[in-house]
């Protein structure tokens, strides 16, 4: 008798994003399909795209997962920031797989695994698994890659509250070490600044983009602290720029940007949006 997969159920689906499977697909393949990307050189290692409801977001987001058509990577480590009000560090999913409406993503415990040992041989801790969490930031991309890649892959899910470099750069550096020499894809999800007028978010989102076109995740995380760029998930850019320094990237090129007042037309108090793709000769 085949025992049920222990499957964390969606608390966005229907809200965030469509919760039918054909309008889902006919959405997200939208979004992948008005994207119009600069050529793109190298090998992608990763992407970083926002996590809106995809209504406000997906546009730019289909700018990131529209460079991934086509790959067949094995596992694609998933890493946002976690919203809700868990006080560990780092965190993962308890349960063996992820669903949207457009089907089961299976979580790679061996890799879970493995990254939560070393960890903790580097930090004194590793990740905190927890169930049924509200967590909207790193659902929201899963439909853009069940739509944009090809056959099934593994997801490693990770969703990070500490901002400190000391922890991010060991992460990013652990994660590194799990996806070499393995077909895997990285992907980090955030917004930019939150709440400010247009012109003020304009010119916040551009100070923190050229820092991650620049490749420096130092100063991703020191954005915020100097008052020049927001991101609610600098962490998780920081420790994917970091993990893809480790495996060889040397370039990230900003694809997209645009806020939400752009489609709500309330230009008053906007939220960033930023896609970028990560690649290496």
């Amino acid at each position: 008798m085949e025992t049920q997969m222990d499957v964390r159920p969606s608390p966005i689906a229907g809200q965030w994003y469509p919760g039918n499977a054909e309008r889902l697909a006919a959405s997200v393949d939208g979004y992948l399909q008005a994207a119009e990307l600069p050529q793109i050189n190298g090998e992608i290692v990763g992407v970083i795209a926002p996590h809106a409801g995809h209504i406000y977001s997906g546009p730019v987001a289909g700018h990131a997962f529209a460079a991934l058509r086509g790959l067949e990577p094995e596992l694609v480590a998933v890493i946002s920031p976690m919203h809700q009000p868990y006080q560990q560090a780092l965190l993962t999913s308890g349960h063996q797989a992820y669903q949207t409406p457009l089907g089961i993503i299976p979580i790679e415990r061996e890799a879970v695994e493995a990254l939560d040992k070393s960890l903790k041989n580097s930090l004194g801790f590793g990740l905190a698994a927890v169930r049924g969490d509200q967590e909207h930031a790193l659902e929201i991309e899963l439909p853009f890659l069940q739509r944009a890649l090809l056959g099934r892959f593994a997801l490693l899910p990770v969703m990070v509250r500490d901002q400190t470099p000391r922890v991010l750069q060991t992460l990013g550096l652990a994660l590194s070490q799990i996806l070499k020499n393995r077909k895997a894809l990285l992907v980090a999800s955030t917004d930019l600044s939150h709440f400010y007028p247009q012109k003020v978010a304009h010119q916040l989102d551009q100070e923190m983009l050229r820092r991650i076109a620049a490749f420096d995740p130092l100063a991703v995380l020191e954005a915020e602290a100097q008052g020049k760029g927001f991101a609610c998930g600098r962490g998780a850019v920081a420790t994917v720029l970091w993990a893809a320094q480790n495996l060889g990237a040397d370039t990230v090129t900003i694809v997209n940007y645009a806020t939400s007042g752009d489609i709500s037309g309330d230009f008053s108090q906007v939220v960033g949006y930023g896609a970028a793709i990560i690649t290496r000769q």
